[in-house]
């Protein structure tokens, strides 16, 4: 026999009960000698049982109390060994008290297995609830996001501008979306070529002669809203380290376009 399937079927209320036969007590008593966590297990059943006997035990009638003190007195005033006879009622009451006993305390071994299964249960809903929340606050974030790039693309006063790629990316393109009076940019890169984990695009403004960085280009999206720049000249797209640099690799340059 192994832990699990001691404990899963209740084998140590049943041989503390002395329901089990010989062989099946001389295993228990195996696996509790060769198992520390098991017999700390048994030794609270054990205790258990005890408290419930105690709590839930029967006081017998007086009666008994007297009549085993007679047959005490008359022993002592005999040479002759007298054998004490259990009193039947004495018997029937200690069998009763210990029935009960036992049955409160599988019953309450019982109801502590399901309560703990409850909770299982409990808790394996709450987290799903918890993940299903995330998951719609992620997607109506997600949502407002993509109303607000739809909304500036749609936007009468926007537009639009395309970047084509250069001998660098002959097959790259950018479609951008600038407002001047929202003072917004949004660009689509569905038709960029996709880069390696170490590199990134870049979007730069040229104002006056000076490259001023719109933002980092992202991976997982094909749509996005880059920072608006005063005064810009064009629009420049640059191919940096990973996580973007604070001056354009001018050599690096696959697309630009000049604004009206």
């Amino acid at each position: 026999m192994d832990k699990k399937m001691i404990l899963d079927n209740g084998l140590l209320e049943q041989y503390l009960l002395g329901e089990l036969n010989a062989t099946e007590c001389e295993q228990i008593e195996q696996a509790l000698a060769s198992d520390a966590e098991l017999k700390s297990h048994f030794d609270q059943l054990e205790e258990d049982f005890e408290s419930l006997g105690l709590e839930n035990a029967i006081t017998p009638p007086a009666s008994v109390k007297s009549q085993l003190l007679d047959q005490i007195k008359s022993a002592s005033n005999s040479p002759k060994v007298v054998a004490l006879q259990q009193n039947k009622r004495s018997k029937f009451y200690l069998g009763v008290a210990a029935s009960i006993a036992a049955l409160l305390l599988v019953g309450s071994f019982w109801m502590y297995n399901q309560l703990n299964s409850v909770q299982e249960q409990l808790q394996t809903v709450e987290t799903n609830n918890s993940e299903l929340n995330s998951t719609i606050e992620n997607l109506n974030k997600e949502l407002e996001s993509n109303k607000t790039l739809y909304a500036a693309i749609v936007h009468p006063d926007t537009e639009q501008y395309i970047l084509k790629g250069n001998t660098q990316m002959p097959d790259g393109k950018v479609v951008s979306y600038v407002n001047h009076n929202t003072k917004s940019v949004v660009i689509n890169t569905e038709r960029l070529p996709k880069l390696d984990d170490e590199h990134d695009y870049q979007m730069w403004a040229d104002v006056e002669g000076e490259m001023i960085n719109m933002g980092v280009i992202s991976k997982d999206t094909n749509l996005m809203a880059m920072s608006y720049i005063d005064h810009a000249e064009s629009l420049n797209i640059t191919i940096e380290p990973a996580g973007g640099n604070d001056h354009p690799t001018v050599e690096r340059l696959v697309t630009n376009v000049y604004l009206d």
